[in-house]
């Protein structure tokens, strides 16, 4: 397990720079001694039970052809059980191995994985994600925002459902608030996390269709 300092690499504002994020790390290392580094993360109260998780699922990949990535996983998805999965704390362990494997992949064949995976453009755009975040303070929020900019970002990503018990009134000033610090052309999305309940959803999208949000993600 890895705890990682929070950071904010894009806008230098971190949410809260005492925070550690656990991390379950894998190295799978085969005979021909290539290493393959991948990893997961669930919370910190399941961090033990990932960490179990990707251990006994791992094990069952010792012995098997690490370029058959699909051939494993199957054999690990089986030996699950159908009960347990898609989804939850099985999907994360089988995450970290599958990271591990494409790693493995890459190096063996001296290939990067965008061309494994059959990429076909070699640029694609990106939008700057996990610097504006529920935490900070509206005037935080704007001079990250603004600092996005300057880097060049044409694209970010906020939050709503502030902490504390905000009113919709509260959440669409919020939104207005990084607006205002990026002016209107840069595309603006909103990450909710399934923290607002239907009603909320409408009613706050509603207040905020003016805003002009590129989308509006994971809102129930």
């Amino acid at each position: 397990t890895l705890l990682v300092p929070e950071a904010d690499p894009l806008a230098g504002m971190p949410e809260d720079a005492n925070r550690r994020r656990p991390f379950v790390t894998l190295r799978l290392q085969t005979d021909a001694g290539i290493e393959g580094i991948g990893f997961s993360l669930y919370g910190e109260a399941m961090t033990g039970a990932l960490r179990a998780a990707v251990d006994e699922l791992g094990a069952l990949a010792v012995g098997e052809d690490p370029l058959r990535i699909e051939h494993i996983r199957g054999k690990l998805i089986a030996a699950a059980g159908a009960s347990c999965g898609p989804g939850g704390i099985f999907t994360l362990a089988l995450a970290a191995i599958d990271i591990a494997l494409w790693d493995i992949k890459g190096k063996a064949l001296g290939q990067p994985l965008w061309r494994l995976l059959g990429g076909l453009r070699r640029t694609v755009p990106a939008y700057a994600s996990g610097s504006l975040r529920r935490g900070l303070t509206d005037d935080q929020c704007a001079t990250a925002a603004r600092r996005l900019v300057e880097k060049g970002f044409s694209e970010m990503k906020t939050q709503l459902a502030l902490p504390g018990n905000p009113s919709p009134a509260d959440e669409v000033r919020r939104i207005r608030v990084v607006r205002e610090a990026i002016g209107p052309d840069i595309k603006l999305m909103c990450d909710i996390n399934q923290r607002w309940r239907v009603e909320q959803a409408i009613d706050i999208g509603k207040r905020a269709e003016d805003v002009g949000l590129f989308w509006l993600e994971d809102v129930t």
